[in-house]
């Protein structure tokens, strides 16, 4: 803020009158460099002592200007101090205001409950979407980065009711139970689904013995960070070059490439078309990986291959291509 620059340049001007003013005590009447530095402290304090040796006209002189500099200097710091303090306070207020109001307006959002370093990845993946989402989180620390980060934060505890109904659970599409205990993450997966049976709830398992308990809680899928990242290991090893094609497609590392969803409605302009016959592949560079239908994963899918209306595309290409494929879709 202007008021906190402003407060570093009253204090680099304070810091250099207090220098010269000490060095002018110094050479002009002589004194000890301590008790030309002990003179200024008084005099810029106002607090009246008396002077710590006679002055000389000279030196009395030389102190009517340390005393106006340096005088002003306060009173100005003063100002700027009380302006800094009152704009951090304003700024607070009417940012969570319009956070507040940000978030009552959320509808299809996401919720992470919890933010460790699995829900922080797990945000910062949909704000590269971008996907709406709001953190609910206890730690003050941790939401004023996230504020900064200009991400919608909710304070208070995932497992209430309360919280869950502030971060608008009713409208939510779906909720990430990323805590570091199984305990929490399944009052949070109970709570959540009894405010919201038709909610997507994906969960955190840090035991073997937690995923079912998390599946019965109401949880849709149960992630384990652990037993993934041991999977993962020992495909680096035994299929390198196909953890790195997933990474790319994933991860965007290296190249330019995403896999994506693409939604087929009733009215879409690819519903009742073969793969063939819908040119996705010619004349938009998205290769159909396969059609996830109700009953089934098609892989692979023939160019014969009927889309029907409700299916999802997995398809990969430019993550451009993809977003227009996708308005294509829907429109």
């Amino acid at each position: 803020m202007k008021a906190f620059r402003n407060l570093r340049v009253i204090g680099a001007l304070l810091v250099l009158v207090m220098a010269v003013g000490t060095a002018g005590y110094h050479y002009i009447e002589g004194w000890p460099w301590f008790d030309g530095f002990y003179m200024v402290v008084t005099t810029l304090t106002t607090i009246g002592y008396q002077e710590v040796h006679p002055l000389s006209h000279a030196g009395r002189v030389f102190n009517v200007f340390v005393i106006l500099a340096g005088v002003s200097l306060l009173l100005l710091g003063v100002g700027s101090l009380s302006q800094a303090l009152l704009e951090f306070e304003l700024q607070s207020f009417f940012g969570r205001r319009r956070m507040e109001r940000e978030i009552g307006r959320l509808d299809g959002h996401y919720i992470i409950c919890g933010m460790g370093r699995v829900g922080r990845s797990v945000a910062r993946e949909l704000a590269r979407k971008p996907a709406p989402f709001v953190i609910i989180d206890n730690a003050e620390e941790k939401r004023q980065r996230y504020v900064s980060e200009n991400w919608l934060v909710v304070a208070g505890d995932a497992t209430l009711e309360s919280t869950l109904r502030r971060a608008q659970i009713e409208r939510a599409r779906g909720l990430i139970a990323v805590t570091t205990t199984d305990a929490t993450n399944l009052y949070i997966v109970l709570t959540a689904r009894g405010l919201n049976p038709h909610l997507k709830i994906i969960a955190r398992a840090s035991e073997e013995g937690a995923e079912k308990h998390l599946l019965t809680a109401g949880a849709d899928s149960v992630v384990s960070p652990y037993s993934f990242a041991g999977q993962r290991i020992a495909q680096s090893l035994l299929r390198p070059h196909v953890v790195s094609f997933l990474d790319t497609a994933t991860t965007h590392l290296g190249m330019d490439l995403e896999i994506g969803e693409i939604q087929i409605t009733g009215k879409s302009v690819f519903a009742g078309k073969t793969i063939e016959s819908s040119r996705i592949r010619q004349e938009r560079g998205v290769i159909v990986l396969a059609i996830k239908r109700r009953d089934a994963m098609r892989f692979n899918p023939a160019p014969d291959e009927r889309i029907e209306p409700d299916d999802c595309l997995i398809a990969m290409g430019e993550p451009a291509q993809l977003r227009r494929l996708e308005q294509t879709a829907s429109s």
